[in-house]
């Protein structure tokens, strides 16, 4: 049985919260040295479609290195409620025994994804296939993300929305297509989300089911699916896109999974070894896919100390063992095609550029503002509670580093748990302790951010 996860208990879903119902404050101060090894939890993204996969093949998949956060067990529950047998089988391990594609059975009760997007909108692909109906729900700021974008083609697929809040909001019940159509479909904007969604709607549908992208998006849906057995192609399209081409109504087949450690997650403990003066950390197994890696192409252009060693791989997916070592940074300008490969990164890096010396632009992040919260208002308002100086112009972000930061605020994390590990990697360098008002949604994607910070020398309190 999948252990059920408790996001927000308590918390009425019709009122918009802006932290927990028992927030947990909590304050970080300039520390020593950052020092020795950690591997951060197995990447959220990997994880989440490791079950949906599993679930949808004919046979047993196991699953090693799966984020247990409670943004993965929902999607493990609603996999359970969908008809497939989930079962953790040791730390990080996990066996799921599929139904087959198209083979998702009607839940007898809303599927609850408490505060994630991607395990939302992946499912809702995958039940748009099957001829079942499914009511979609989470947390307050869940319910108020909008789901439109997903919608459209899945509407075109033959699903059908029978009733939902405006824009698509959650909850929402959708009724899977009884005979799922192929269609060739263009992203509006590049989103791995959507392109996921409609790919895994394309498998029940017969015939050829093509998504185009304009800017190439995460690749890890094409790379699990052919692992797992699909026919699927990628090709060139335009100078920065893919066309990716999925045969529909194959029979996809168990198949082992190792999970590497997320780099989104990476990032904070990497960018805390950077600013820490005299910082040596070492991180294992580190995904180091290059649609995922625009962060650390950004930090070295910064003037990073990031090795990579002990190069592997698995499902497709490149993994490293990264040795980080403090550095002093400077101001970089970072171009908009990169965001596709960053977008849940620039929170951090912006940490990064307040430490730098000089100007840092990150432009084209209107992605950020329909995250957990507009992540780029409240990742300016992190840095100026704490004495840095920015500015957000239209969808970019300036930050004027100055080699250090006075700190001393307390930051808003609007329930983000982006927001309240950045701010507290902040914290471990700052002149002043910096406080965030609740860490109690870094169990989404993190749950041992804290202890394992602490273990390498940050001082948290």
């Amino acid at each position: 049985m999948v252990p059920a996860p408790q996001p927000g208990e308590g918390a009425s879903k019709d009122t918009i919260l802006t932290h927990s119902d028992q927030p947990s404050p909590l304050r970080a101060r300039a520390s020593g040295p950052l020092t020795g090894k950690a591997r951060v939890p197995g990447d959220k993204s990997i994880s989440h479609r490791a079950l949906i996969l599993g679930a949808l093949a004919v046979g047993e998949t196991r699953i090693s290195g799966l984020l247990e956060g409670e943004d993965v067990l929902n999607t493990a529950k609603s996999m359970q409620a969908l008809g497939a047998r989930v079962e953790r089988t040791g730390d990080f391990a996990w066996k799921v025994q599929g139904v087959g594609v198209g083979g998702f059975a009607q839940p007898k009760a809303p599927l609850d994804f408490g505060n994630s997007g991607t395990g939302c909108r992946l499912v809702m692909g995958a039940v748009a296939g099957c001829p079942i109906s499914a009511v979609f729900d989470g947390d307050a700021s869940l319910r108020s993300r909008p789901m439109r974008r997903i919608l459209d083609p899945l509407e075109k697929m033959g699903a059908r929305v029978v009733s939902g809040g405006e824009g698509g909001r959650l909850p929402l019940t959708l009724q899977g297509a009884r005979d799922p159509l192929p269609i060739t479909y263009r992203t509006p904007v590049a989103s791995a989300q959507i392109k996921s969604a409609v790919l895994l709607a394309g498998l029940a549908a017969p015939g050829t089911t093509t998504v185009i992208e304009s800017e190439a998006s995460r690749d890890h849906t094409e790379l699990m699916l052919k692992h797992f057995g699909a026919d699927i192609t990628s090709a060139q399209e335009g100078q920065h896109g893919r066309r990716i081409t999925l045969v529909g109504e194959p029979e996809l087949h168990g198949a082992n999974v190792v999970v590497p450690a997320d780099p989104s997650s990476a990032a904070f403990p990497i960018v805390a070894a950077l600013v820490v003066e005299g910082s040596d950390i070492v991180l294992s197994d580190v995904m180091t896919n290059p649609l995922r890696t625009g962060l650390f192409t950004t930090l070295r252009e910064m003037g990073a100390s990031i090795e990579e060693s002990e190069v592997r791989g698995d499902a497709g997916e490149p993994m490293a063992r990264l040795r980080v070592r403090a550095s002093k940074l400077r101001g970089v300008e970072v171009p908009p095609e990169r965001a596709p490969s960053m977008i849940d990164e620039y929170l951090v890096l912006a940490v990064a550029a307040s430490f730098a010396e000089g100007t840092t632009i990150m432009r084209g992040l209107q992605e950020l503002r329909v995250k957990e919260s507009d992540r780029l208002e409240a990742t300016a308002a992190m840095l100026r509670v704490n004495g840095v100086k920015v500015v957000v112009s239209g969808d970019d972000l300036i930050v004027e580093g100055r080699g250090h930061v006075p700190g001393g605020g307390t930051v808003a994390t609007h329930m983000d748990h982006r927001i309240a590990m950045s701010a507290l990697v902040m914290g471990c360098a700052s002149d002043q302790p910096v406080t965030v008002d609740d860490t109690a949604f870094i169990a989404t994607s993190f749950p041992d951010f804290i202890p394992m910070m602490r273990s390498l020398g940050a001082e948290f309190s």
